[in-house]
């Protein structure tokens, strides 16, 4: 995950191309007879008047492409030949107040008569600056049956204060955004819990043990802590080259050098990186290694590093030590996690360990893997050079969330595999 800015949820755009296959698709969500359904937003990487498209099943594009699986009409679209009707959300926009703060959300609740029992669920960011109100991912769970509450992160969107990744404070707005959720659906709800995706996997269960939730399910999040997470992705790389145990232990030494800076605003540890400095000196391959920050911390000279490293790496408040297991055992409620196998920016060895060590000491936990599925759940090409293009969300990974939320898991969900036996 990268924690400098960028946008850890979602990837925000397929490439499209400037083929105008569709002119008159309508913003909507349109479900089929069986329940499948798709989602139509506008997309700053569209040219309108196209728009951007998700199925249930993870297809994703632009109606702007070529080959586009659906025509639209007024109040509809057709697929395969079959009519697709536009599903009447009810949605209510809103403001509260977390912090002393100003957040703006929207509560979206599927048609028909009140349900008592229809689950509610607030979803909780990633890193991302972009707006989740109006994104694709809100309808997708509110297709399924679902009141969902999307708000904006502080200091992003409509909401004010000052962009942060302090995940103490994001766990206050989450927990204030499901008390306000809760009160905005009185008396239409039974459930309620949280959704988190990659960084909010870190802000969703802590904020469950700031407010009562049921649940709390997170994709391709981490319980391992950002320094962890850091050494994680170079032992990755470094595999990923072909390297053996001497460049595992190199990048592991390297990143306990720079953990020691950042622990310390910086001040400390730099007779440690100088060490590991000459070590990779004569290691073609160390001008390559990335992690989450210590590659470029590793190639910055130490008189930048002690002027203006913290601004540059540590500038968002992240608490780089933080123990992600703890929060998980002071977690009164059920807990979904989903795993992307070939996850580069989130690597799940110590994950999956810790999740599965949670379940074996009879923590309420189910735990799916996804195989062959990067970060955001994408699954992915290789081209001749290593470099990975994302093609579509895994099939199975949106139903999954929706049916577990309900209460509802049933068959095969994709290719997905279940870690721990049913709850």
């Amino acid at each position: 995950m990268k924690h400098l800015g960028s946008t850890l949820l979602l990837l925000a755009a397929l490439p499209a191309t400037p083929v105008f296959a569709q002119t008159a698709c309508q913003p909507g969500t349109y479900a089929a007879p069986d329940s499948d359904f798709v989602v139509l937003v506008p997309s700053p990487s569209v040219a309108a008047p196209g728009l951007r498209y998700m199925f249930r099943d993870g297809r994703r594009g632009a109606t702007t492409e070529a080959g586009v699986p659906l025509t639209c009409g007024t109040d509809a679209v057709t697929v395969g030949g079959k009519r697709w009707a536009r599903i009447a959300f009810r949605e209510t926009p809103t403001t509260f107040d977390s912090v002393g703060t100003k957040m703006t959300g929207v509560l979206i609740e599927p048609p028909g008569a009140s349900d008592a029992k229809r689950p509610l669920v607030v979803m909780v960011h990633g890193s991302e600056r972009t707006s989740p109100i109006g994104g694709l991912y809100g309808y997708a769970m509110a297709a399924q049956g679902i009141s969902v509450f999307v708000y904006d992160k502080r200091g992003t969107g409509g909401s004010e204060g000052e962009y942060t990744q302090n995940f103490e404070l994001l766990a206050e707005d989450a927990a204030q955004a499901l008390d306000q959720a809760r009160s905005m659906a009185a008396g239409r709800f039974g459930r309620a819990g949280f959704f988190g995706g990659s960084q909010g996997g870190w802000v969703a269960p802590l904020a469950a043990t700031r407010t009562k939730a049921d649940f709390v399910a997170i994709g391709f999040g981490l319980v391992a802590s950002p320094i962890e997470e850091d050494r994680e992705q170079m032992v990755s790389e470094v595999r990923a080259a072909g390297l053996g145990g001497d460049a595992v232990a190199l990048v592991n030494r390297l990143s306990q050098a720079t953990a020691r800076l950042l622990l310390s605003d910086f001040r400390e540890g730099y007779d440690a990186l100088d060490a590991v400095r000459r070590e990779m000196a004569d290691k073609p391959w160390a001008a390559k290694v990335e992690g989450e920050y210590s590659g470029a911390i590793a190639r910055m000279p130490n008189d930048e590093l002690r002027r203006i490293g913290r601004a540059r790496v540590d500038n968002l408040e992240l608490i780089w030590d933080y123990d992600a297991v703890a929060a998980l055992k002071k977690l009164d409620a059920s807990l979904l996690w989903v795993l992307a196998g070939e996850d580069r920016e989130a690597p799940i060895e110590t994950t999956r360990a810790a999740l599965l060590g949670l379940a074996k000491e009879g923590k309420s936990v189910d735990v799916y893997l996804f195989p062959q599925t990067d970060h955001g759940m994408w699954e992915f090409t290789t081209d001749a050079d290593g470099e990975r293009h994302v093609t579509r969300i895994t099939d199975g990974y949106l139903k999954l969330l929706g049916d577990w939320i309900k209460r509802d898991v049933r068959g095969a969900y994709g290719h997905a595999e279940r870690l721990t036996p049913k709850s």
